[in-house]
């Protein structure tokens, strides 16, 4: 983790949101005003979003299955061909379960929930896992996605304590997307990576996590690198699927098959 935490205030954007930024301070720990604040937590019409202050600072970062980039994928993002449905192994009749042990901003759990799958999202990053509740519950009252939401369940914590202490059904596949020194040089992966990187530094139990996952998923590990990097330290992949930007380490356990009809 990073060994300088940003000061963070609350924000209500409106008077009309005064009451849900107070309860989100409470909640989180946080201030409603702070001197020499870097980052404000901010509430309004489009639900909240974290804003670096300062010049030179980036726009907000919202979770929003609604429009932009989750939308136009979810209606042309290539459905079952792309490489994250092949990677966590969808095909005819297979809709595995997913656990997705670090879920960030939701995004390829979006993915797999608009596939079908049936997903449990873990962020331990407490200002992340806000921002991605209220995606979640903006999402559940649009007529368009509330379905596809409904797959997913999100928990709060440390994925490594949540699989040490999993109860009930395991999942068939867990995907892990760890931080890594990204070089991606992409606006919106910038934008980011500058916002979250003093949050959550790199993730130094990556090998830690991989090790829970490959004892509690039951048929196959997944985990998505950026396409030159290193593979997580321990258990070697299997085999690979490799795009222009990332891959993703296949981790096989156990073939899935087609559900029961």
């Amino acid at each position: 983790m990073s060994a300088h935490r940003p000061l963070v205030q609350v924000e209500a954007l409106a008077p009309s949101f005064a009451e849900q930024a107070q309860a989100w301070a409470s909640r989180l720990g946080l201030p409603m005003r702070a001197e020499g604040a870097e980052f404000a937590l901010q509430v309004g019409e489009g639900g909240l979003q974290l804003q670096m202050l300062g010049p030179q600072a980036p726009g907000p970062v919202r979770v929003d299955f609604l429009e932009g980039g989750a939308a136009h994928r979810r209606q042309f993002g290539g459905g079952s061909g792309q490489m994250i449905a092949k990677a966590v192994g969808i095909q005819p009749g297979i809709r595995p379960s997913v656990l997705d042990a670090t879920a960030g901003l939701g995004r390829d759990a979006f993915v797999l929930a608009t596939l079908g799958c049936e997903l449990t999202l873990c962020e331990r990053q407490p200002l992340i896992a806000a921002l991605l509740e209220d995606g979640l519950a903006r999402a559940r009252v649009d007529a368009e996605v509330a379905a596809i939401v409904a797959r997913m369940r999100l928990l709060h914590g440390n994925a490594i304590e949540l699989m040490d202490l999993w109860q009930g059904e395991p999942p068939q596949v867990i995907y892990l997307d760890p931080m890594f020194p990204h070089r991606d040089k992409s606006a919106l992966v910038k934008k980011e990576m500058r916002l979250f990187r003093p949050f959550v530094g790199d993730d130094l139990d990556a090998a830690t996590l991989l090790d829970r996952a490959l004892a509690l998923a039951t048929h196959r590990v997944v985990v998505k690198r950026p396409r030159k990097a290193p593979a997580i330290e321990g258990a070697r992949p299997s085999y690979c699927l490799e795009g222009k930007s990332s891959r993703y380490d296949i981790y096989p356990k156990k073939k899935l098959q087609p559900a029961a009809q």
